[in-house]
């Protein structure tokens, strides 16, 4: 991505998505991002007040990219409303197999600074209950669908930890055991 044709608030965003993600939020400094960005110290702080709203602005953003992608590759992997919950598992595949995969951001960004900066936790649920609201609609109407999709986002992350710590094949053969003994009876996996 060219980031000097963005306005400079996409242009910090942007680079603290992928310094952040790639490198932790702790890791980055004020500095580096403005260095990396292309920006004077001014204009990171009339866009940024502080670091913590940046880390905000972080995680809004990589919640709407994450479940933009998350949705497209389930479609890409035949999922249907109430069709069941057979294309997480290659969905999240394409995922993890990424050579920038480092893991959940919501995830990592809750251990590193979710007691220093509360507002990363409240985002980042938020951003796991819209990722369950979206496994729901993946569940025939049948049942709890919404205790199965939390079950499932459950073993979604676990798999996504496991990924992360090194074994991707293991987590993906995890996942799906998961995935099949929890869907509903009549539906494939």
């Amino acid at each position: 991505m060219d980031l000097t044709a963005l306005p400079a608030r996409d242009r910090i965003l942007v680079t603290a998505h992928d310094l952040f993600y790639r490198d932790g939020i702790r890791a980055t400094g004020v500095d580096r991002l403005i260095a990396e960005s292309g920006v004077a110290k001014l204009t990171f702080y009339r866009h940024f007040a502080s670091k913590d709203d940046l880390v905000r602005a972080f995680l809004d953003y990589r919640h709407e990219r994450w479940m933009a992608w998350f949705v497209d590759a389930l479609g890409r992997h035949g999922a249907t409303p109430g069709g069941g919950l057979a294309p997480v598992a290659p969905a999240l595949a394409e995922w993890l197999a990424d050579p920038v995969f480092r893991g959940c951001a919501f995830i990592n960004s809750v251990a590193e600074v979710g007691g220093a900066l509360p507002d990363a936790a409240e985002i980042s649920w938020r951003h796991k209950q819209d990722m369950v609201q979206v496994v729901a609609g993946l569940l025939p109407p049948a049942g709890d669908a919404v205790a199965t999709a939390q079950a499932a986002a459950l073993a979604i992350d676990g798999a996504i930890v496991r990924a992360q710590m090194g074994d991707v094949k293991g987590a993906l053969a995890g996942l799906r055991r998961l995935l099949s003994a929890i869907e509903p009876a009549g539906a494939p996996v």
